[in-house]
């Protein structure tokens, strides 16, 4: 779950708990060019004020001179579609040819959010299914094969944890992996055992570790919403960690280094207690070949690959197809 759905949610319980007339709003059908995705979350209060989009300000316009005029006050589960027609279309500012389906959630105990968020908060994931007859709310753990599915009887949505990076080296390019990935959303944890690396840390939000690598992968429990980055050229730190990190269900596990360290490095890996697809699922060299030399390029290479990944876009730009990069590489092995 991302920062911004946490956000959306503790911001309805608490509007909830405080008394406040509150209504949690969810996208769940678009056609056409419709402003935001399937699953994008609001929340509104009975005097206006909004946490959250569904669009990009028009629809949000409406839905809260309806709420703060007291003309919306449903405590069951209603459903609203905009942008049917060109007219309603550009009324709501709409793209061309936009429509968009929500779903509105009178916010209360029934709601079981505090709940959904206390589950999400130890790393689980939980199915929430809506019944829009009664308004009941039925959690289970685990997911469903999509994040949400919904049949104008039921809103199934599911809920996972927030993305995790592993950051193994604290030199210079991790410092700017690390800051961007905050940017995108991510819970970074930086790990380095060396006593001189870490002292001078001090970007705010990054978890610092001094563990071996390895033994933090083991113990951090690594799941599908976690990715593994080994940026420290020292086998004895990066080897331990990826031979944790590619038995794990991971979904992206990357080391920094030059194709013929990296052919080196898997020859190393083989020796150990690890399968062929295991070491195939190692991404090195890593990145998406961008032509990057700086510390700051080389890390939006980095985090273009893993947003593809994550994304379940494939990377087209393959590490066989790229050109003898021998500048590129001399410049990752120098900046990490």
């Amino acid at each position: 779950m991302d920062s911004i759905d946490l956000e959306v949610l503790k911001t309805a319980i608490s509007w909830s708990q405080s008394g406040a007339y509150t209504l949690l709003v969810t996208v769940v059908r678009t056609w056409g060019s419709a402003p935001r995705p399937v699953g994008s979350m609001m929340c509104i209060r009975e005097d206006g004020h909004v946490r959250g989009s569904i669009s990009g300000g028009c629809i949000e316009d409406d839905l809260i001179r309806q709420v703060r005029s007291g003309e919306y006050r449903a405590t069951t589960p209603q459903t609203m579609t905009y942008g049917i027609s060109a007219d309603e279309a550009h009324r709501f500012g709409l793209p061309c040819g936009g429509t968009l389906q929500i779903v509105l959630e009178y916010v209360s105990e029934q709601s079981q959010l505090p709940a959904l968020l206390q589950a999400v908060s130890r790393q689980g994931l939980m199915t929430r299914e809506l019944d829009l007859a009664s308004g009941a709310i039925t959690l289970t753990p685990g997911a469903h094969a999509t994040s949400l599915s919904f049949d104008e009887q039921r809103l199934v949505t599911v809920h996972g944890p927030r993305y995790r990076l592993i950051i193994v080296g604290a030199a210079q390019l991790s410092r700017y992996v690390a800051s961007m990935a905050k940017s995108l959303d991510y819970e970074v944890i930086v790990c380095d055992p060396r006593e001189e690396y870490l002292d001078e840390w001090d970007i705010d939000g990054v978890q610092l570790s001094r563990e071996m690598p390895d033994d933090l992968i083991l113990a951090l429990e690594l799941d599908a919403h976690s990715a593994v980055l080994t940026l420290t050229h020292d086998p004895k730190l990066d080897d331990m960690a990826l031979l944790e990190a590619l038995k794990s269900p991971a979904f992206y596990v990357g080391a920094i280094g030059s194709r013929a360290n990296n052919a080196k490095r898997r020859e190393r890996l083989a020796l150990f207690d690890i399968t062929d697809a295991e070491i195939d699922r190692l991404h090195g060299p890593v990145g998406m070949y961008l032509g990057a030399r700086t510390p700051p390029e080389i890390a939006i290479s980095i985090l273009a690959e893993m947003t593809a990944i994550r994304n379940g876009v494939p990377v087209l730009q393959t590490h066989a197809l790229r050109p003898q990069p021998v500048a590129l590489e001399a410049s990752a092995c120098a900046l990490s």
